[in-house]
Order: structure tokens, then C-alpha cells, then sequence
């Protein structure tokens, strides 16, 4: 009995252990992101329309997007493979619920550029690769490694059925956000135009919209703490982008409408 104690009372050691640890890790990874977010309020990050000299050797965006799309499709899916938790309905259902998003991003997505679309600098391929790769064995790790409180039953529960409601809406808001943008110019056409129609009506970025939507659906279905985190970098990233994108509308188009905001509608 006293043998039995002493291992309840290690194991219970090591959950504290571990789950300290994780707060802290949890903890210094949303002020990473936070620092991120005041960064891109002063700087625009170098790609697309804001690309610029002074960030080293560039690429085609197409192969751009591609480098730094893919670990996030191949790392998660080796995640879930690895994983001790791979085997019940839930887990199939998160997989299938990523893959959608990055197997579109990285290997669909980058070939429905045009050829000459501007050039993206590899630093910021490099660094996008970086965050992926953590991004995902983050949410990997929790979801098919540490985590097994994802039985099938928890695909009924009004989280995930609230949080995947969320996930689908913003997965076709981004979907058909990106079909506009593409049907803007026609083959060897070089100039923007602004864009119309569906959200395009209200606000400058329902691609960026949809993904934060998207991914605030995640967290919730995931009601974890990496899929929290992945919500706050999504934020962290294209609200500043969102930003930077209405205010360059606003200075290259005279006409622009006054009316539409940059990211939520009638607000901001």
C-alpha cells in the first residue's frame, strides 16, 4: 500500500510538473506573439503588395508559399500518425478539419498565382517555416501525443459542434474571398483594382476575416490551449495585415469606398 502511495504521489508530481511547464511555455509563446503584433503595426511585412528592397534574396511567390505552407500539412499529419491518441473518430475529424486548410494553402493555393506575381523574400518564407513547424507540432502533440480526453463522444459536445460551425464558415468566407481576388485581373494584367461584391462591400480583407474566424472555430473545437494560441498568432498577424492593406487601398484608389472598413464591418 505504502509502495502504491509513494508512485500516486510521483505521478501526481509529474502531471504538476508538466502542467506548470506548459502554462509557462503556453505563457511566453502569447508574449512572443504580442510583440509580434506591436512589430507589424510600425513594420508591413515585406510580401504581396507591400514587398520592398532591404530583406535579402527573394523567390517566386508561388514557390514562396508553397516552402512555407508545407510543414504545417506534413508536420501535423506525422503528428497524428506518431501520436498515441490517433486511433478514435475525433482525432480523423481534427486531421481532416487542418489537412482542408493546409493542403489547400500549400499545395492548391500557390498554383493559382499568376506566373508573375511579385516576388516573396525568403527571410519571410523562413521565418512563416518557423512558425508553422511549432504551430503544428503544438497542436499535433496536444491533440494525437499528451492529450486522450477526445473520445468520439466529444463530437456531439456543443464545443466542438460550435467551434466546427465557426471553422466551416470561415474556411468558405477565406475560400471565396480568394476566388474574387483572383478573378480581378485578367491573364498579363499587372495593375490592382479594388475588389467587389459579397464582403467585399463592407470591408478591405474577408480573406483575413475568414481565417480569423476560422481559426478562433479551432480553438474552440480543440478547447485547448495550443489551439488558443494558434487563434491569438492568426490575430497577431493579419489584424496588423488587415490594417496595412485598408490604408494602402485608401492611398493608390481615389474612389475608394468610404463606407468600408478594414476588417469587421461597420466597426473598424
Amino acid at each position: 500500500m505504502a509502495t502504491r502511495a509513494i508512485l500516486a504521489s510521483e505521478k501526481r508530481g509529474v502531471a504538476l510538473h508538466q502542467h506548470v511547464l506548459t502554462t509557462v511555455l503556453f505563457a511566453c509563446w502569447m508574449l512572443v506573439a504580442a510583440a509580434v503584433f506591436v512589430v507589424l503595426l510600425f513594420v508591413d511585412a515585406p510580401y504581396g503588395r507591400h514587398v520592398r528592397g532591404g530583406w535579402g534574396p527573394t523567390l517566386p511567390s508561388r514557390y514562396g508559399w508553397l516552402v512555407m505552407e508545407t510543414p504545417a500539412a506534413l508536420v501535423f499529419a506525422a503528428g497524428f500518425a506518431l501520436g498515441a491518441h490517433h486511433g478514435g473518430a475525433a482525432a480523423w475529424v481534427f486531421l481532416a478539419m487542418w489537412e482542408t486548410h493546409y493542403v489547400y494553402r500549400a499545395f492548391i493555393y500557390p498554383f493559382r498565382l499568376r506566373e508573375d506575381a511579385r516576388r516573396m523574400p525568403l527571410s519571410v518564407a523562413a521565418m512563416a517555416v518557423f512558425f508553422n513547424t511549432i504551430n503544428a507540432v503544438l497542436n499535433s502533440v496536444w491533440l494525437f501525443g499528451r492529450s486522450s480526453h477526445y473520445a468520439a463522444s466529444w463530437l456531439t459536445d456543443p464545443r466542438f459542434l460550435l467551434g466546427l460551425a465557426l471553422f466551416l464558415a470561415g474556411l468558405t468566407i477565406t475560400r471565396r474571398s480568394d476566388a474574387t481576388l483572383r478573378r480581378l485581373r485578367a491573364p498579363g494584367e499587372h495593375a490592382y483594382r479594388v475588389p467587389h461584391g459579397e464582403l467585399y462591400r463592407w470591408i478591405s480583407c474577408p480573406n483575413y476575416l475568414g481565417e480569423l474566424i476560422e481559426w478562433a472555430g479551432w480553438a474552440v473545437a480543440t478547447w485547448s490551449l495550443p489551439g488558443l494560441g494558434f487563434a491569438v498568432w492568426t490575430a497577431a498577424n493579419l489584424v496588423p495585415r488587415a490594417r496595412a492593406n485598408h490604408r494602402w487601398y485608401r492611398s493608390h484608389f481615389a474612389d475608394y469606398p468610404n463606407e468600408r472598413k478594414a476588417l469587421i464591418p461597420g466597426v473598424w
